[in-house]
């Protein structure tokens, strides 16, 4: 079949650090176990800032054009060879990270969802509860995110843990209505933006908050190691838990509340590392040692998106849909990741869940 005669479609592609581009693509057929997704709306994460901002997030660098764009929820419009539980007009939301069914592992997702219609497998395609809207669906990613988390923690609905969470961007959020939706027997948060943590907290996100004090940065290691130290002793006796969390969410990837972290789970607890920051950092190993503290990394997850789906439907998480704070047309992508770095938009308003739409 000749290219000339297929349709084309736009996506929004990533050539390097802040250089995006609206392009015209062809678009194919869908493939043997494939289907086509028109892709309705797309929520930018704080990986999808990274590539943009800095053509890299972490160890993962952009090595050629890329359509950003993994938490999403589409409309089937074309199935390929082999697909029997999907149909053309079926609501999905799209699990843009691919596991082979032949293995343990996941792979990272090539071209995203920023575009108008993509063609994907078909076993990644989850079909959507009727009471979810799109953009609702969108956020089981993240949510996934968190719910992976929650299984390498061992925290399941029958545990009641105590939880604090560090940080209550959009994915801090999430970790607070997981852990209430779970039956943690206390929630609480900590920021150093005291605009986010009465959001949290006036929507029913967290119990209680503490708002970090800003500081100039340390100069030594010492010296950051006993700030550390020194200031989550203030949230704790603020929160009256001076013996610290059973499990804490560090959602921030910031050095000095990976530290902080460590003396804020009681003895014997975990500490789940969510957050994507610091490459190398510095920890007071010898209080997580001394204290039997569990440090336990997450990333991605895995096997999550029908349970993610189940709960977003299922009324446990309210005010969910409030996370989602701005939304752009997909030609207007670029201005949407100007936004999500700024944090605050024209008029002052806080900047969480920014969606992407076609229109």
């Amino acid at each position: 079949m000749s290219p000339i005669a297929l349709p084309t479609q736009h996506a929004v592609v990533l050539h390097g650090a802040k250089d995006l581009h609206y392009e015209e693509r062809t678009l194919w057929p869908p493939h043997q176990g494939q289907a086509q997704v028109a892709v309705m709306a797309t929520g930018l994460c704080g990986s999808d800032l990274h590539y943009y901002a800095h053509g890299r997030n972490g160890d993962f660098v952009v090595q050629a054009p890329l359509v950003l764009g993994h938490e999403a929820a589409g409309v089937v419009t074309a199935v390929g060879p082999g697909v029997k539980h999907l149909v053309p007009g079926q609501r999905v939301a799209i699990e843009a990270g691919i596991m082979c069914n032949n293995c343990s592992y996941y792979l990272p997702h090539a071209d995203g969802t920023l575009q108008e219609r993509m063609n994907h497998p078909a076993h990644v395609l989850h079909p959507l509860p009727d009471n979810l809207t799109f953009e609702q669906a969108a956020l089981a990613e993240p949510l996934s995110v968190l719910i992976h988390a929650a299984r390498r923690a061992d925290f399941t609905p029958s545990s009641h843990p105590t939880v604090l969470v560090f940080g209550v961007g959009a994915i801090g959020l999430l970790a607070c209505a997981l852990a209430k939706s779970y039956g943690a027997s206390r929630v609480v948060a900590i920021d150093i933006n005291q605009t986010r943590l009465d959001f949290a907290l006036q929507n029913g996100f967290a119990q209680q908050v503490y708002c970090l004090p800003v500081t100039d940065r340390a100069k030594t290691t010492d010296e950051q190691l006993r700030r550390a130290k020194e200031n989550i002793a203030v949230a704790l006796a603020e929160f009256n838990m001076p013996d610290g969390f059973d499990l804490v969410f560090e959602c921030t990837g910031a050095e000095p509340c990976i530290q902080m972290s460590i003396h804020a789970a009681v003895t014997g607890g975990k500490v789940m590392l969510v957050g994507m920051g610091s490459r190398n950092v510095t920890l007071p190993l010898s209080a997580a040692a001394t204290r039997e503290v569990d440090i336990l990394g997450s990333f991605r997850y895995a096997h999550t998106y029908p349970t993610a789906l189940a709960l977003l439907a299922s009324g446990k998480l309210p005010n969910i849909e409030k996370i989602i704070t701005h939304r752009f047309s997909l030609k207007d992508s670029a201005r949407a990741f100007e936004l999500l770095a700024r944090g605050r938009d024209d008029e002052g308003n806080m900047v969480l869940k920014v969606m992407v739409g076609p229109h």
